[in-house]
């Protein structure tokens, strides 16, 4: 096999971008056209009451050059509050044109989201000389809070949640005069009117009464000292520890119970950064951009600068480590301040949402935290960091929250219908489709605890508020027991439950504007199936009209049911029990490896529940298919957070360089095909026999899966292929079965600003309840509870 050529750098391309700030009234447009010509590139650009969109063609060197020059060469008096950019397919645009202004739907106002600090306001607090030296709460239109401090629309300072702080004259006069920084700058605010720092003990007491800088240094002194501080931050607060200091950290896992699971890191500059990290140009402009989101990057084999390590309990075995430099003056100052890398991981108990409020942090965080950073300016709704990694030199959001949320997604097809869509279970969003767009939701979370139900309600009834909607339709999962769907159920209004899976590939396929027909592949780790078993490894052929299931994996019983997701081994005996005796010589060995799992005891009564079927449900599930063989090859029995065996099945192949890949067959027998994994387990056995370094085994396996998508795409034939699912935030997975798939001659297409995960199932719950809309009509009435079929068998 040859591998693996990337497209050409000199195809011509689409790039759209949709920009929202100063860019009305002030030659924006009119520059737009100067560059694109000087560029020779092709698209159009206008005015609508969202922002500025623009769409233009030509090859990807120069539409990131021109991307470049947007932003360092826009005219004087405007401001690129956020520039929004996905890279679609071309579609032929001759030259470029400034086209009539968009003036239908509503004119609401756009929503920013939180924007990380500038450099001017950046430079400020660092000035001894400048009034706002040190003032953990600088900002300028430029940059600063939200979407995090917005109560209702119009966005004025009535509005939010600095309503409380009255400016001082100087503050009201930059905030007056049009050519300063902070012309209209909502929370404005400086030391002498805007608000402050507050340090307290486990208990609440006050712990020191002094300035800003005071109080940031006794912070900065708690943690050298191996102390875990609550810090509020933007969105909600963060529990913050010394990075370098492993008992510190022990304690930290003990008292959030959270045992295994990746902290995430915040580095004090980019320096440090490099000394611990290797960096890409795109990693470094993500960790830089006004977003600042967490970027996964992969540790130094050594460290290179005079910093500490970063202590093993970090992450545990993980390659990768989770980074995010400051992004508030507060965390610049304090990280300024330690001067070393430390943990920022969520500020709650594990599987709840954020704490907000002082004191709902100091009760839910009390007996976790040793001392509390506090200020006094109130957050409106939780607004969690967001994750990013990088697949091909391109973004990839995997937890969309503070800097994307609530940055519109437009529709292909605007209407005048609203929907609401209340996500999945796990890693839930929502979303409310409105005015030609999407709005998805901060990250919420699991729905596993009454807080996180909490949560849900209140993003929910705050999204509609906000954008003054009421939506005529309800958008759910098929999973009778979601607290999602249960909570759709109950509401007035007319419901569509779309399959978990559909909901996937028509995420994705939204989100990149892919023409139909299109193949869309939905691997994961569960999802409910249309004939009531556990699905999650399967081939959807989309056109305007249908959505088909073509293809899935060769089912087997998960003994226990949910158990089974936190115990790989229980899918390894799954996979036992389907192969019977097949090729008894492998399946000596097999039963060996498969016994070894369990105490003889409760392999058993697990034997004995698969045989009776009882609380063992069939599943299609490449997620548990990998959890199988990651127990199978001696990596992991019982996992202690969700994707943990299939990220250290990842991890094992790193550094091996191998085509080689097991055998997937394909059972063409009856529609939908089936992907058999039998012959790949019985050669992952002979290959245990044989002593193979588990890295080549998880190599092997890997190869085998993007052949398989390679399979089905060809006995399609359709030259567009969608990847989404949770599986597809494996990096080697993904980057291979793109690159395959071009070499093959098909056209990929994977997540940008949309999850891949459960937190972009709204999304595709929007576009399968417009298909439904548009094929039954709006005014069609159903039963609250029917459910809308959206895939055949």
């Amino acid at each position: 096999m040859t591998l693996l050529n990337a497209k050409p750098a000199c195809a011509v391309t689409r790039l759209r971008l949709a920009i929202h700030g100063v860019v009305q009234g002030v030659g924006f447009r009119p520059f737009v056209h100067r560059l694109a010509n000087d560029l020779s590139l092709t698209g159009s650009v206008n005015n609508s009451p969202q922002g500025v969109f623009i769409e233009v063609e030509g090859a990807r060197t120069l539409l990131e050059q021109f991307r470049r020059r947007l932003e360092t060469e826009k005219p004087i008096h405007s401001f690129i509050q956020s520039c929004e950019s996905v890279w679609l397919d071309a579609v032929g645009y001759h030259n470029f044109v400034i086209t009539e202004s968009a003036t239908s739907g509503d004119k609401s106002p756009f929503v920013s989201p939180d924007i990380a600090t500038c450099p001017d306001c950046r430079a400020e607090i660092f000035d001894p000389a400048n009034r706002r030296y040190f003032y953990p709460f600088t900002i300028c239109t430029h940059c600063g809070p939200r979407f995090s401090i917005i109560e209702a629309l119009p966005y004025d300072r009535s509005n939010t949640s600095m309503r409380g702080f009255t400016m001082c004259a100087q503050c009201q006069r930059e905030y007056d005069l049009p050519s300063d920084r902070r012309f209209h700058a909502q929370p404005n605010a400086c030391p002498e009117c805007g608000p402050r720092l507050q340090l307290r003990d486990a208990q609440g007491g006050q712990v020191l009464s002094g300035g800003d800088r005071d109080i940031l240094g006794a912070a900065a002194d708690a943690l050298r000292d191996g102390k875990i501080i609550a810090v509020k931050g933007v969105g909600g607060f963060h529990l913050m520890v010394a990075a370098a200091n492993e008992e510190a950290l022990k304690l930290l896992r003990l008292r959030k119970h959270r045992e295994e699971k990746p902290f995430a890191l915040m580095f004090p500059s980019l320096a440090v950064v490099r000394d611990v990290c290797e960096l890409s140009a795109p990693e470094e402009k993500l960790l830089w951009s006004s977003e600042a989101p967490i970027v996964l990057l992969r540790r130094r084999a050594a460290l290179v600068g005079s910093f500490p390590a970063i202590a093993h309990s970090v992450a545990p075995g993980n390659p990768r480590l989770g980074v995010m430099l400051p992004y508030s003056p507060l965390h610049h100052l304090l990280m300024h301040l330690f001067g070393a890398p430390v943990v920022a991981t969520s500020g709650n108990v594990s599987d709840e949402p954020i704490c907000i409020d002082n004191a709902e942090a100091l009760e839910r965080l009390q007996g976790i935290a040793d001392l509390f950073l506090l200020h006094d300016r109130p957050i409106v709704r939780p607004v969690d960091d967001s994750v990013v990694t990088t697949i091909l030199g391109r973004e990839m959001v995997l937890r969309r929250a503070r800097g994307y949320a609530p940055l519109p997604l437009p529709l292909a097809v605007s209407d005048h219908s609203s929907v609401l869509a209340v996500g999945a279970h796990l890693k839930n969003a929502v979303a409310l489709s409105t005015a030609g767009h999407v709005i998805v939701s901060q990250h919420i979370g699991d729905l596993e605890t009454e807080p996180a139900h909490r949560a849900f309600h209140r993003t929910i009834a705050d999204l509609q508020n906000l954008y003054d909607t009421r939506p005529t339709v309800i958008a759910a999962d098929l999973h009778p027991d979601y607290v999602s769907t249960r909570f759709a159920a109950t509401q007035s209004i007319r419901l569509v439950q779309v399959q978990h899976h559909i909901a996937h590939v028509l995420s994705c396929l939204a989100e990149n504007d892919v023409a139909l027909p299109a193949l869309g592949v939905a691997w994961d780790g569960t999802g409910f199936g249309n004939d009531g078993t556990i699905w999650g490894g399967e081939f959807f052929l989309v056109t305007d009209d249908d959505v088909r299931r073509v293809a899935s994996l060769r089912p087997f019983r998960l003994p226990g049911g949910d158990a089974a997701s936190r115990e790989p081994r229980r899918a390894a005996l799954g996979l036992l029990h389907e192969l019977g005796n097949a090729n008894e010589g492998s399946m000596a060995l097999l039963r060996e490896k498969v016994a070894g799992l369990f105490a003889s005891a409760e392999l058993g009564v697990l034997e004995t529940a698969l045989i009776r079927r009882v609380n063992s449900p069939s599943c299609s599930s490449i997620g548990r298919l990998f959890d199988a063989v990651a127990a199978l090859v001696g990596l992991r029995k019982q996992s202690v957070f969700e994707g943990q065996a299939a990220m250290e099945l990842e991890f094992a192949l790193d550094g091996i360089a191998t085509d080689e890949a097991y055998n997937f067959s394909i059972d063409h027998c009856e529609p939908p095909m089936r992907l058999d994994w039998a012959p790949m387990i019985m050669a992952i056995t002979e290959d245990l026999r044989a002593g193979v370094f588990i890295g080549e085994i998880s190599a092997r396996f890997h190869n085998a899966l993007v052949e398989a998508i390679i399979g089905v795409a060809r006995q399609t034939g359709c030259p567009r292929v969608a990847l989404s699912g949770g599986c597809f935030q494996n990096r080697y997975l993904t980057e291979r079965t793109v690159k395959r798939l071009r070499v093959e001659g098909f056209q990929p297409y994977w997540h940008q600003r949309v999850p891949p995960n459960d937190g972009g199932i709204a999304l595709g719950q929007i576009v399968a309840a417009r298909r439904e809309l548009a094929r039954s009509g709006p005014h069609c009435v159903q039963p609250r509870r029917q459910v809308t079929k959206q895939t055949a068998n």
